[in-house]
């Protein structure tokens, strides 16, 4: 598995950010190099952003989060439904496959009314004659949904998927679904401290993650933290932060905020 690095990680994060509403306009500059095309929700709410540069190969697919009630609502169905893959099939997570076939609006230039899936893979085409490889990121529900979409991608399309990053992502399946998943050496699952959303559903052993994880806690990176562990060590820390804050890495780690005094 190669390591993401830490500027791919940065412009992922910040991507990710910009498909809410309310980003801070400073990260408006990250876009701008881009070409994109957005599929949006019946609310004119953008759901899928595609970026992509034309002396590049990566296209970034960028899947928003959970907005409002009824995404909120959807994400507690928790129960496995069938999810069909070409010739295979897994359980996953009901409220995430409810989300790929969410009916989506494109932009003028990609055609009619079509589920998450249908229209996605079709604005994906143009883009693949062109010799482009697809990266698929997201955050919480959106990187679930990332995931299944990366994986039917790959099915139809082998090798053309780049990677898959997520951020505070669920679990998006049972356990048919990660012995299947066919991009575990290409997923970066990307957790912070306590973020009870990444120990959800809240279902043990039925649900599963599936690549590599990097968790982000006390400024380190841990890689593949067992999840009683993890959390474990995200109280520990909790509780004796009062005590923390006293050491001298923090007033180090803070040294920037006095270069304008």
């Amino acid at each position: 598995m190669k390591k993401l690095k830490r500027y791919q990680y940065e412009r992922y994060a910040i991507l990710c950010q910009l498909s809410y509403p309310d980003t801070p306009s400073i990260y408006q500059d990250v876009i701008s190099p881009f070409k994109q095309i957005q599929l949006t929700d019946k609310y004119n709410r953008m759901s899928v952003r595609l970026l992509w540069q034309d002396d590049k190969k990566e296209v970034i697919v960028v899947f928003r989060g959970s907005l409002g009630l009824r995404d909120w609502l959807g994400n507690c169905c928790i129960f496995p439904t069938k999810l069909n893959v070409l010739n295979d099939s897994y359980y996953v997570h009901w409220g995430f496959k409810r989300l790929l076939d969410y009916p989506l609006y494109p932009d003028s230039t990609t055609g009619g009314l079509q589920s998450l899936r249908q229209l996605l893979y079709s604005v994906l085409t143009p883009l693949l004659r062109q010799g482009k490889r697809f990266s698929f990121i997201g955050h919480s529900s959106g990187g679930a949904v990332a995931l299944l979409m990366a994986d039917y991608y790959e099915r139809m399309h082998p090798k053309k998927v780049k990677r898959v990053v997520t951020f505070g992502q669920p679990a998006a399946g049972s356990l048919s679904f990660r012995r299947k998943y066919l991009l575990h050496n290409k997923t970066y699952r990307v957790c912070c401290d306590l973020d009870m959303i990444t120990y959800l559903p809240p279902i043990p052993y039925y649900f599963w993650h599936v690549g590599k994880m990097l968790w982000l806690h006390d400024d380190q990176i841990y890689e593949n933290t067992p999840t009683l562990k993890r959390l474990w060590m995200s109280l520990r820390s909790w509780l004796l932060r009062p005590i923390t804050y006293h050491y001298m890495r923090k007033y180090i780690r803070n040294k920037t905020l006095f270069d304008d005094h």
